[in-house]
């Protein structure tokens, strides 16, 4: 059977036809039933299942097309971002952020609110300009920003239709380092979490939730010059020599220690041309407003010693506001609280719910492709746009085909 690429979710679709044209698209489309479209499965729970067809859109040509004069380029929905990358790089642009996994397709993490890091970094999903999508009428229809539509969809779960293509915001290219700091306390994290954040263009902390010791902090600095000078100390941290990664798995993270590099080979934490991650794990996440960051973290800290024993790294990091309807940076600057698990279902059900209860008074919004315990009323009470969202899927895809039990769990679809 299908699973999820960690391999913690099994997809029960009756049916997965592997699209490599639009008009393989249209045809599912001009059948009948259910449809949902499947990238290159980096969700954690069942957003992306279906009790009809699963339509893989990874198999379509990337399509590349460049527009120097608007600042954007166009790639097919299934492309993975680190292929669009390299491919960018090679032509002499870029994209202003990446996640941490480059191995995410296009459509999948900009359809989710998907994001990198940095203060001043918005998530991927804001980087849209336009998109194209066959509709329930096996139609392609094409959106762009400022039209009607447009904050409502891009951060649109696969709830109206197969995005089959995107176009991005781009930049000319830039150079980054990496640094790790070590040592740095959780007195000094909370005492300053702005200086901490700000310390670079992408700053992340990776944390087990220990009494005293926050972590490494993980530092990505936007070069004008390869040998512009960073800091020795940070807060209370001291930055590491070495190129040991954080992550304790040095064979497939991108190069550390410092060493200028291209954006696309910076701005990840993983190599494109590794397994990412850990594998085998459960992933969930929390995008909390960044006014709230020191009581929000403060408030899990209190659950650390039940989390440890259950927990592979939680990463910290931070995004700056948009306007799209279904973003969890949805008008707030947020902190990010991630955690990546060990695969220990029973176990990491009961830390999500504790989770949840504790960054409840917080207003956190969960990652629409990992695992959390929110249902419709928790959904509706931190997306003030959910209704509207909601409305505007119901208008363009009456019949529901797009619609599936997870979607109607959370309110996003009504149900059938």
């Amino acid at each position: 059977m299908a699973r999820n690429w960690a391999g913690t979710y099994e997809y029960t679709a009756p049916r997965i036809i592997v699209a490599t044209s639009l008009d393989d698209v249209r045809r599912v489309l001009a059948g009948r039933g259910r449809v949902r479209a499947l990238g290159t499965r980096h969700s954690f729970t069942d957003l992306p299942d279906t009790t009809g067809t699963l339509v893989d859109v990874t198999g379509m040509p990337p399509d590349f097309a460049l527009d120097e004069s608007a600042g954007t380029v166009t790639v097919a929905a299934g492309t993975r971002y680190g292929v669009l990358a390299h491919w960018l790089e090679e032509h002499g642009w870029a994209l202003g952020n990446m996640g941490s996994l480059p191995h995410i397709n296009v459509g999948g993490a900009t359809a989710t609110g998907t994001h990198g890091s940095g203060d001043a970094n918005q998530v991927l999903s804001a980087s849209v300009r336009a998109f194209r999508y066959v509709g329930a009428d096996a139609e392609v229809h094409d959106v762009r920003r400022g039209d009607p539509d447009f904050d409502a969809l891009v951060v649109g779960l696969g709830a109206y239709g197969v995005v089959v293509a995107v176009t991005l915001d781009v930049q000319r290219s830039f150079r980054v380092r990496q640094d790790i700091y070590t040592g740095v306390t959780w007195d000094a994290v909370l005492g300053d979490y702005d200086a901490l954040t700000g310390a670079g263009y992408s700053v992340s902390v990776f944390s087990r939730w220990d009494t005293d010791t926050a972590g490494y902090v993980w530092v990505k600095t936007r070069l004008d010059a390869d040998d512009d000078p960073v800091p020795d100390v940070l807060l209370d941290a001291v930055r590491a020599t070495g190129g040991e990664s954080p992550l304790g798995v040095e064979d497939n993270v991108t190069e550390l220690a410092g060493v200028p590099g291209p954006w696309m080979l910076r701005l990840p934490h993983f190599r494109l041309d590794a397994e990412p991650s850990f594998g085998d794990e459960i992933q969930s996440e929390y995008f909390v407003d960044r006014a709230l960051a020191v009581d929000a973290l403060n408030a899990v800290r209190a659950l650390g010693d039940d989390i440890r024993p259950h927990l592979i790294w939680t990463e910290l990091r931070t995004a700056a506001a948009d306007e799209l309807w279904l973003s969890p940076a949805y008008r707030r600057d947020v902190v990010i609280i991630h955690f990546t698990w060990l695969n220990h279902p029973d176990e990491v059900a009961a830390l999500v719910a504790r989770i949840e209860a504790a960054l409840e008074p917080f207003g956190a919004r969960p990652h629409w492709g990992k695992r959390h315990g929110f249902d419709r009323i928790a959904i509706e009470r931190v997306h003030p746009r959910l209704a509207d969202a909601r409305a505007v899927f119901e208008r363009l895809d009456p019949a529901g085909r797009f619609s599936n039990a997870h979607l109607e769990r959370l309110g996003v679809r009504e149900p059938r």
